[in-house]
């Protein structure tokens, strides 16, 4: 299977939860929420976005795939699920003919782990499926914004660079407008059709791909419903006959019934993500999906009564003595805990749903993890909020030649083909026999496929957001159904799907809130001392970043 997803440290940061993910979300579900990128002019002087009419005649038509039929389609923003045990013999072929013209690319990307050799024999596999002799550049993904900058800033890039949103702070954005290629003549409009799985990815995930006013990146698309699901030891709360709680209120006094410090079990660990989704806050990571035009008010969403509602009730978890006194002291890793016994309740990426289950398999029989509904602040239905359409991006040397690009279109085209293709096998398993072996429709990992398929060509561009776990369909369903259930609630706020520029002035305005949200809710700042931060951070230039989006709206409209 694809590599488990890592746990969030006990702190739970958003480029914890992103990065940790990274790699098991792109090769099972397609994308991570991701942070705000820019947009602007080719020099990456020019603030703004772009949308409307403009951008609609930059995207690619788009026309769905009909090569496989999941057996849970897509419903209220969710993914597609599979969960029929493989059939190797029925797989089906989504690219009939070889659209590499055998040119040589290199690909610099995020990698965590061990990079595998060069010449081994899943790159050789996947190089000889594409036509294209592609050398991957990998680099530590933990360091990754170190190199980025220093490639970026340089005069000697590779052909494509893989740029995670996580990683797009600072000078990045502007670097992304001036120095990688408009892919538009290859890919707006029908020109797309000759790349079949690239046209089967949805049309707000190419929208998100719109830097400078170009069509610059191969993007891997997710979900829009939330990505962070509130896990709780199913096998622990039907043993002790425990009931899922249906509002903050209940959640807090079930915590103080599990609690039994004496025993080293602890109800929960930091749950600041899922109280900012249990109380319909605005999106944190993501920061033009933090403002919203609300009553005819821009809003941000440091600003709102939900956020200070939020952070109140996890210090209430944190003064109760339900959260692991690990997590207040940010060490240690909650995903550990959670496996341990040692805390019942965590919330972690979505991927993890399948990941502890697989990583505790073959430890744990009586093991099982699941997630729980989302509520709302008073019990009723919740306020979510849409996560962007994408979350990593390959970006293509401007100075690439067209047959360049076209041998990079055409790895795209195999990488981003649908699960149930012979594509979709050798992309994320590997060759049969060399990298895994199937038993009963479950195809494993041995350890070469371990060492070698991972982290690579699934960087590159990836089908429609999909959820299958031939070891686990039960997890598979249960991620979508949930996913589907949450989606109902889910709402797409002013500038969602939309690359922004902010004027660089503001680029660092909210840094500090974060680590102020840490502190406040483990009972070292107050709410007042929040309240004081917002108060500067309007005095320091968010009225005039609200006047700006304002504007923003005013000239453009939304994408929706």
């Amino acid at each position: 299977m694809t590599p488990n997803a890592a746990s969030a440290s006990s702190g739970p940061s958003r480029r914890s939860f992103l990065a940790s993910t990274a790699v098991a979300t792109a090769a099972v579900a397609g994308g991570m929420p991701l942070l705000a990128a820019c947009g602007g002019s080719d020099s990456g002087s020019k603030d703004g976005t772009t949308a409307g009419k403009n951008a609609k005649k930059l995207l690619p038509a788009y026309v769905a795939s009909n090569v496989v039929t999941p057996d849970i389609p897509s419903k209220h923003g969710s993914a597609m699920g599979f969960t029929a045990k493989l059939d190797l013999a029925g797989l089906k072929t989504s690219v009939p003919k070889k659209l590499g013209k055998g040119g040589s690319v290199k690909i610099m990307s995020p990698f965590w782990g061990t990079p595998p050799k060069g010449d081994n024999a899943y790159y050789q596999a996947m190089n000889d499926l594409i036509g294209v002799d592609i050398a991957w550049q990998n680099q530590d993904g933990n360091t990754y914004d170190e190199k980025l900058g220093a490639v970026l800033a340089s005069s000697d890039l590779p052909d494509v660079v893989v740029i995670p949103s996580w990683n797009m702070g600072g000078k990045i954005p502007s670097a992304i407008i001036s120095k990688f290629a408009d892919l538009g003549p290859y890919l707006s409009g029908d020109a797309i059709k000759k790349y079949p799985n690239l046209a089967a990815i949805p049309s707000g995930a190419w929208q998100y791909s719109i830097f400078g006013g170009k069509l610059r990146g191969l993007p891997q698309p997710a979900p829009a419903v939330p990505g962070i699901v509130p896990f709780y030891r199913k096998d622990v709360f039907d043993k002790e006959g425990y009931e899922l709680p249906k509002s903050p209120d209940e959640f807090l006094a079930l915590a103080k019934e599990i609690s039994r410090p004496k025993a080293k079990v602890w109800a929960c660990d930091d749950m600041k993500w899922s109280a900012f989704e249990f109380f319909g806050v605005l999106s944190g990571s993501e920061k033009p999906l933090g403002w919203n035009l609300a009553d005819g008010k821009m809003v941000y969403r440091v600003e709102t009564e939900e956020y200070l509602e939020a952070l109140e009730w996890v210090r209430k978890l944190y003064a109760a003595g339900v959260v692991h006194p690990d997590a207040r002291a940010v060490q240690g890793t909650a995903g550990d805990r959670f496996t341990a016994g040692q805390v019942l309740i965590y919330n972690d990426n979505i991927t993890s749903w399948w990941g502890k289950m697989a990583e505790q398999a073959g430890q744990k029989t009586d093991f099982r993890i699941s997630g729980m509904d989302i509520f709302g602040a008073d019990g009723g239905d919740p306020v979510l909020w849409a996560g962007s359409p994408a979350g990593i991006f390959a970006f293509v040397n401007k100075k690439a030649s067209k047959a360049v690009v076209e041998d990079i279109l055409a790895a795209a085209n195999v990488t981003a083909a649908p699960y149930g293709t012979k594509e979709y096998m050798l992309t994320n398993y590997g060759v049969e026999g060399t990298h895994y072996t199937v038993k009963d429709g479950v195809p494993t990992k041995n350890d070469k496929g371990n060492q070698e398929v991972i982290n690579a060509y699934v960087m590159l561009a990836s089908p429609a957001p999909t959820i299958a776990h031939p070891d686990f369909p039960d997890i598979a369903k249960e991620q979508v159904e949930w996913q589907q259930r949450m989606g109902a609630f889910t709402k797409k706020s002013t500038f969602w799907g939309l690359q922004i520029t902010e004027p660089a002035r503001y680029t660092n305005l909210s840094n500090d809130f974060e680590q102020l949200e840490d502190d406040t809710v483990r009972g070292r700042k107050k709410i007042s001392d929040v309240q004081q931060a917002v108060s500067d951070w309007k005095k320091q230039g968010g009225d005039k970043l609200r006047d700006w989006y304002q504007k923003l709206h005013d000239d453009n409209g939304s994408a929706q």
